[in-house]
């Protein structure tokens, strides 16, 4: 027999399955279909690191028991290639970024293939391909066309050392991550889509089974409210001011409004300000911040007053206007009302600023006296005082009243408001999908035709910065410059790139039907096949990625082009692989390969000790230690199919198997790989002790194959079967053989535990009472002193009261 040679196994195994094909799905045959996907990596110079595993690993295994659950399995995988990594390195060593984005595709299918997994690698995408972004420009056309693409201006990170625009991940902290420079804002053209118009749409998760908490994140991200838009009068000025609020409850409170430094009240007023310099001084320390550092909670609030006063027309009161950062120009209107008494950071201002805090809110504790802390603020409930004719109010109904009173007088409007902002796709680099905009002197802003698809990056780039902040196809001249395709006339391409969100947001509807050359899909095809049944990836994608492949889902559904609303039908997100307590990057230089680990002990060894770290939702810290005993479990289940056929109890045997089946069944649904694994190893520990017969082997080796499917193979070719195992029927469990009816119970004396026996489930009382009087142990104590009460709870307990 011999050890078990696992990486001579596995090779033979990953040999023949790609020269039979066991892996390639005919998705002419849609009955049973079953479309599992993993979210697909990014190519890095790091290759696949042990985070990578830890999300694949399982995903296949379950991809694996689907297909033996008689499901027609189809488990694509591709490459997320564009984006700033392989650029970056571009400019740091000259290498282009298509020959090293190549470069590391082709090693990390090497790393998939050794996995195992069950990859329809004809199917497989590269979003960096020309086959696959010529369509990525084709969906923007769709949108284009929908109305749902517009070009605007719109701030942007900016370093004044490099002279350049930084993405968001190059500004992470407010500096630039070359020369650690303060990155402000500039604002520049820029492209966006009208996500926006979906946001109630993307509210709606009902026919989702996703995680409660990622359906809450998109919930809060998108930020719907309820409120009013109130227009005041300001004094000097013909034109009113707007503010948004959700609490116009609370206006006989307003003292102050305060306006975003960016917005349009201060670029269309800025000439009646009093102070210009000092406003335009703040203006511009405003744009070095981020809108997380304006708005983070306990920050200490700044503002400068414009010499203006808006009119409350409740009160007639005066209200100062001031700019302030704690404002931002894309929430509400730009512009906020300020009621100290009930919004904390609108007290935190007026502390600042000295102005006046009205009370127009008492809580449950019946507090009414000046408000001078925090903790006096009313925010959540109360009842209305110095409100006029809204007091005794609760909040709640008071809200309601208020509304009706201001549009009633014409001074205010109902409205529907979402945080949710529109998606800017615009990239100033060269490594992502061309937009495919042309502009024409005399036509103006022009789509591309589809005909005229892909609009192919150039390859002849100078990558150094110039240091005008200019993306590097604006240097190319062979690629700004063309024809108009409208008149024939001079025209200039569209230089900016498309977010790398864009590529991931339909790649799910590419792999179906990844060979076509003349559509992106066939509807038909997807409409068989899609939604995605099982997509597992991480919880950081919950507002940006899942998002928006379901905007992109919905928009070319409303379109006409797909039958269905929603991408994915379920949801899993895997949990973390950390090192030392920190999540693994290459900055820390705690990034784990799993290739000596395979090389060493094969890839079903590291899968299962990855599973073995803990629930797959879950995570865990990394530690190689464990990985020897999941290896001596391979060797003593190799041994154990291997050894002889001999059982020392039938039905002992029996039944543990249908237990086996039944735990391991439970486990994999709920995606417990590691109590699967877990109870495998139980019973090879009790089959070493009691024997086994071939039936037995047979289907332990089924069981086994969703977690360790080489080792499964090769043991399920020894037990005579010629079929592929993954295409054998997953074991049933005979619910009756899994009854035990015998159970342990405690035996007490005094109410301690003395003793235990074991009985029938139905034993009668005296029967138990009886076998426990015989104990040497208890018979012990019942010598001490005189019975006077015996007591039995069937099932769980015996117990004596003496005296």
């Amino acid at each position: 027999m011999g050890n078990y040679q696992a990486r001579k196994i596995e090779q033979k195994w990953q040999k023949v399955w790609k020269a039979t094909g066991l892996h390639k799905v005919d998705l002419s045959d849609s009955g049973k279909k079953y479309y599992s996907l993993v979210m697909f990596p990014y190519p890095s110079g790091d290759k696949l690191h042990v985070g990578h595993w830890y999300n694949f690993g399982p995903a296949d295994s379950w991809a694996r028991y689907m297909r033996m659950r008689g499901r027609n399995v189809f488990e694509p995988m591709g490459f997320d290639s564009f984006g700033l990594p392989a650029e970056n390195y571009a400019i740091k060593t000259g290498v282009h970024p298509r020959e090293s984005t190549a470069k590391n595709v082709s090693y990390m299918v090497g790393q998939l293939s050794e996995m195992g997994a069950m990859y329809d690698w004809d199917k497989a995408v590269t979003t960096s391909d020309l086959s696959y972004y010529k369509w990525t420009q084709w969906v923007f056309l769709q949108l284009y066309k929908r109305e749902l693409a517009y070009k605007k201006n719109a701030p942007v990170n900016w370093c004044p050392s490099c002279q350049t625009v930084l993405a968001n991940e190059q500004a992470q902290d407010g500096t630039c991550e070359r020369c650690k420079s303060e990155v402000e804002h500039k604002d520049l053209s820029q492209w966006f889509f009208k996500i926006r118009d979906y946001a109630e749409s993307l509210l709606d998760h009902s026919d989702l089974d996703w995680p409660e908490k990622t359906k809450a994140m998109q919930k809060n991200w998108i930020g719907k409210s309820m409120g009013i838009d109130i227009s005041y009068d300001v004094e000097g000025v013909s034109d009113k001011i707007s503010v948004y609020t959700t609490r116009p409850d609370t206006n006989f409170g307003a003292t102050f409004v305060v306006v975003a430094p960016e917005s349009e009240c201060v670029k269309k007023n800025s000439d009646k300000f009093e102070d210009k310099d000092a406003i335009a001084a703040y203006i511009h320390e405003a744009g070095k911040k981020t809108d997380i550092e304006r708005i983070a909670e306990g920050r200490k609030k700044t503002g400068v007053f414009t010499g203006l006063h808006a009119l409350n027309p409740l009160t007639d009161k005066k209200m100062p206007i001031y700019v302030s950062d704690f404002v931002l120009a894309h929430v509400g209107t730009g512009c906020v009302v300020g009621v100290p008494g009930s919004d904390i950071r609108d007290f935190e201002f007026a502390r600042e600023k000295e102005l006046e805090i009205i009370r127009v809110v008492v809580g449950s504790d019946g507090d009414e006296s000046e408000i001078i802390k925090p903790e006096q603020v009313q925010e959540e409930e109360g009842k209305m005082i110095n409100s006029e004719f809204l007091d005794g109010m609760d909040i709640h109904k008071a809200t309601e009243a208020i509304m009706d009173h201001m549009e009633e007088k014409g001074w205010g409007k109902r409205v529907t408001n979402y945080k949710l902002r529109d998606w800017l796709i615009s990239r100033q680099r060269y490594w992502g999908a061309p937009i495919p905009i042309v502009y024409c002197e005399k036509c103006g802003e022009v789509p591309v035709p589809e005909e005229d698809l892909p609009v192919e990056l150039p390859m002849d780039i100078e990558f150094k910065l110039k240091g005008d902040g200019k993306s590097p196809l604006y240097h190319s001249e062979s690629f700004r410059n063309c024809k108009c395709p409208t008149c024939g006339g001079d025209a200039e391409r569209e230089v900016d790139t498309m977010d790398t969100f864009m590529c991931s947001s339909w790649y799910f509807l590419r792999y179906p039907c990844s060979k076509m050359t003349d559509k992106p899909f066939d509807k038909d095809v997807l409409d068989k096949w899609l939604p995605v049944d099982m997509y597992i990836g991480g919880p950081e994608h919950a507002c940006m990625h899942l998002l928006y492949a379901r905007f992109v889902t919905m928009a070319l559904h409303d379109m006409g082009h797909i039958g269905f609303k929603e991408p994915f039908k379920r949801l899993v997100h895997q949990g973390m692989v950390t090192k030392d307590g920190a999540k693994m990057s290459k900055s820390k230089g705690n990034v784990v390969s799993p290739d000596e680990f395979v090389e060493k002990y094969g890839s079903d060894v590291f899968r299962m000790y990855l599973m073995f770290m803990g629930p797959f939702t879950d995570g865990g810290d990394w530690n190689d230690k464990g990985i020897t005993g999941i290896a001596r479990f391979v060797e003593r289940f190799w041994s154990v199919v291997n050894g002889e056929e001999k059982v020392s109890d039938n039905n002992l045997l029996t039944k543990n198997l249908h237990k086996l089946i039944k735990r391991i069944t439970e486990d994999i649904e709920k995606m417990h790989f590691n109590t699967a694994v877990a109870a495998l190893m139980e019973f090879i520990n009790f089959v070493m002790k009691n024997g086994i017969d071939k039936p037995a082997k047979k289907v332990m080796v089924q069981l086994i194959e969703p977690l360790a499917p080489h080792l499964a193979e090769e043991c399920w070719e020894i037990l005579g079967e010629k079929c592929n195992i993954v295409d054998s029927e997953w074991p049933s469990f005979d619910a009756k053989l899994i009854i035990d009816d015998r159970v342990k119970i405690g035996v007490q004396v005094n109410g301690k535990i003395r003793g235990e026996i074991e009985i029938s489930k139905d034993a009668k009382q005296d029967e138990v009472v009886k076998m426990a009087q015989e104990l040497p142990n208890i018979q012990k104590y019942l010598l001490e002193g005189k019975v006077v009460k015996e007591i039995y709870v069937p099932g769980k307990i015996v117990g004596f009261v003496i005296k």
